[in-house]
């Protein structure tokens, strides 16, 4: 065991850790594209099927352990929220909000989760954190809203619902954490099956059958299944059990900055000076999101002892 000196704010041993969450919103950043580029156009709910569902048995499959006693229920609740239905939540408002005011809305996560976690984890919000989401939502307006971008009553409400569902769902994994000896992988693969199960009637019964599939499309499914859900959810998980999970929650702001820089770089996309700005300010709402909620007026000898990934 090794003591490092630390002062307010992210101590070192969480850096790495952060690092790899912060790889979860960057990676999806990605749908965007690969969903117009890659995928059969109007079919939602097929696509949240298939990125969760084949990526949860795959893993149930490679991790072999069923959930049991309380975990039964509670796996169900986290699958809904973080991913039955936030995926067509998401859709729903992406659909009905051009310009994107589907992100911005989504951009209210830290938000959410700073009054979810003041009641279900008892963490007082800090005025810092609570501007830092202000500054976060501000600068992903900047980044995504357009001059002709027009609002629709149920594709608001069901953004702010997505942004909601997300948030709960982020808290209460840090609440209830794991069972002994189940990993981030096991509570994953329960949670991408659970909310690719309650996918499967609603995606049938409002699209009705799937479509048909070209070389491109399953090339895109892939890329979404194991990239996209499959690694991305992992590392979200196993980042919400070794930090707050109000830290984790601003990391979601990094997700339009990602796509707005594939865009430019992948689909020709023009950024304004003003978008420039706008990612400047959402970087800074998300770095000074992870500074701790308590002021020290020294500073305090942190305990590092080495753990596995």
């Amino acid at each position: 065991m090794v003591a490092l000196t630390a002062r307010r704010g992210v101590s070192l041993p969480n850096v790495r850790d952060l690092a790899l969450t912060a790889l979860t919103p960057l990676t999806w950043g990605s749908t965007y594209a690969v969903t117009t580029e890659f995928l059969p156009p109007g079919r939602p709910l097929f696509t949240a099927t298939m990125r969760a569902l084949p990526a949860g048995l795959a893993l149930l499959a490679v991790t072999r352990v069923l959930p049991r006693g309380a975990w039964l229920w509670r796996a169900t609740v986290l699958g809904l929220l973080n991913i039955g239905a936030f995926f067509p939540l998401l859709f729903l408002a992406a659909y009905r909000l051009p310009g994107g005011v589907a992100a911005v809305l989504g951009a209210g996560g830290p938000l959410f989760a700073l009054g979810f976690a003041a009641l279900l984890l008892a963490e007082r919000p800090a005025a810092r954190k609570l501007l830092a989401g202000l500054t976060g939502l501000a600068g992903v307006g900047l980044v995504v809203l357009r001059s002709d971008a027009r609002l629709d009553v149920v594709g608001v409400l069901a953004g702010l619902a997505g942004a909601a569902s997300m948030s709960a769902g982020t808290v209460l994994t840090k609440r209830w954490g794991r069972p002994e000896g189940v990993g981030p992988l096991t509570l994953t693969a329960w949670q991408l099956t659970a909310g690719g199960l309650l996918l499967v009637p609603v995606a049938l019964l409002v699209e009705g059958p799937p479509p048909a599939l070209d070389g491109r499309a399953v090339g895109g499914y892939l890329y979404l299944g194991v990239v996209g859900t499959a690694t991305a959810y992992w590392l979200w998980f196993r980042g919400i059990s070794r930090l707050p999970a109000t830290s984790v929650s601003f990391l979601a702001l990094l997700s339009p900055l990602s796509a707005a820089v594939i865009g430019w770089a992948a689909l020709g996309q023009a950024l304004a000076p003003l978008q420039l700005v706008g990612m400047a300010l959402a970087l800074g709402g998300t770095l000074v999101g992870q500074t701790s909620a308590r002021r020290r007026s020294e500073t305090t000898a942190v305990p590092i002892t080495p753990r596995s990934s």
